[in-house]
């Protein structure tokens, strides 16, 4: 399930504000051009470093929120988790710096025309996006509930805000500092009982295990996956996994193109990083 968008454009964005949310950092950065084309499951890939780094590659991040209006002209917020280089130089603006940034870049969670019973599961960070995907959902009055699971309490993302925006939230923290001990997905016991659609967002173990229950439930997963998206455009070539098409046909896709959204049955989970056999193109 995907839903193409309007052409990205590059733009240097003003950091508004950086603050710190538990183990992460949320940038709000005046965006306008990017903002008011955003949709849920779009992310932007952002420069990195000055005319004198070494880091040549964007970092790419899942937008949370969006506004079109305001004193900026519109706005972007992204969650930062500070890990290699790149990630903690970015995570270390101030307000007033500028970032390059690219945006909105893949294609975003198709919204069914009809209410649903939807079930959004996002692990650590990456149930960022699924806020404005939850608020979508309920303004066509679905039922949404949400799971989210991290390593930590200190790595559950905005679990505040997640009781606000939903009808339910369910919370796994591996070593049981919070919620129930676990992992999101042991929430529900191989089941999707009185499910319509699943939406996830996270590592991708994740969302492997996911599309097994869904499977055999009968019930669609949405995956975002999360894949090293350099460039952002389809041009480098480092985000490509293999995903089987209407046809049956596996093919070396881009995460950053025809994805990150993804039908879960279709995703090769056990062929990431390698070209299964029989893949379109490779060598027999």
């Amino acid at each position: 399930m995907s839903a193409t968008i309007n052409s990205p454009i590059q733009s240097d964005c003003e950091v508004i504000s950086n603050r710190r949310v538990g183990a992460y950092q949320h940038l709000t950065l005046a965006a306008p051009g990017i903002s008011e084309r955003v949709r849920p499951g779009n992310f932007v890939a952002i420069s990195v470093g000055d005319s004198r780094s070494s880091m040549l590659l964007r970092r790419s991040f899942a937008i949370y929120q969006s506004t079109s209006r305001g004193p900026f002209g519109g706005t972007i917020e992204i969650i930062v988790a500070p890990h290699g280089a790149g990630s903690t130089w970015i995570s270390q603006r101030a307000p007033h710096d500028r970032l390059n940034v690219v945006g909105p870049l893949g294609n975003a969670f198709k919204i069914p025309k009809d209410p649903v019973r939807a079930l959004l599961v996002g692990g650590g960070y990456g149930s960022a996006p699924l806020f404005p995907l939850a608020e979508i959902l309920r303004q066509k009055n679905s039922r949404v509930e949400m799971a989210v699971g991290a390593s930590t309490a200190e790595r559950i993302f905005a679990p505040v805000e997640g009781k606000r925006s939903v009808h339910s939230l369910a919370i796994a923290t591996e070593d049981g500092s919070i919620g129930v001990a676990g992992r999101v997905t042991d929430l529900f016991d191989n089941s999707l009982s009185n499910i319509d659609i699943v939406y996830a967002c996270g590592p991708m173990g994740m969302l492997k295990a996911l599309t097994a229950i869904g499977e055999r439930a009968g019930v669609t997963v949405a995956c975002a996956v999360e894949e090293s998206m350099a460039c952002g455009v389809g041009l480098c070539m480092t985000c490509v996994l293999p995903v089987k098409d209407k046809t049956g046909v596996i093919k070396m896709v881009r995460s950053c193109v025809e994805g990150p959204i993804f039908d879960g049955d279709a995703v090769q989970w056990d062929g990431i990083g390698t070209i299964p056999p029989g893949t379109y193109g490779a060598p027999r």
